[in-house]
């Protein structure tokens, strides 16, 4: 199977790593309650090294290595008659959006995509929804048209 061509913004990268540093800070803090209940009631040692081992490996796993090998394999294309999407590190799983069936199509963006320019677009079908996460706005706005008009040309040859 071939694979789609176009990428993602590689500014991809930095908001999933505050967005895994963000998820690893509430962790960490959870990690500290329980460490002071563990001296507080005098659980076994083994209980907060086991958490703070589990912390580490958060913290190591969604800032520092998952977010550019999730990165290089997002790939998508936007042709006339489908939308090809691949992605996964370990597992990696392409799908193929057929315009006959996609209903709607939106942009979005939160405070991280806004602060780095970029938006995402989200496209439904009666069986569910997909995205393409981090596009610049332009370019997320662009396809967002694109894939309205193609998905309109679609039904209407129905």
């Amino acid at each position: 199977m071939i694979e789609p061509q176009e990428q993602i913004d590689r500014k991809a990268i930095v908001v999933w790593r505050w967005s895994g540093f963000i998820a690893s800070v509430v962790s960490a803090l959870l990690a500290a309650a329980v460490f002071y209940l563990a001296h507080r009631f005098h659980w076994p040692g083994w209980i907060p090294v086991v958490l703070a081992a589990g912390v580490l490996a958060e913290i190591v796993l969604t800032v520092l290595v998952m977010p550019e090998l999730r990165w290089k394999r997002w790939r998508y294309e936007v042709r006339e008659d489908e939308i090809m999407l691949q992605q996964g590190v370990m597992f990696v799983k392409r799908t193929l959006v057929p315009m006959v069936r996609i209903q709607h199509v939106d942009t979005h963006q939160g405070p991280l995509l806004r602060a780095y320019g970029l938006a995402g677009i989200t496209f439904a079908t009666a069986a569910g929804s997909h995205q393409i996460p981090a596009l610049t706005s332009e370019t997320a706005e662009a396809l967002r048209v694109r894939i309205a008009e193609l998905a309109k040309v679609s039904h209407e040859d129905l």
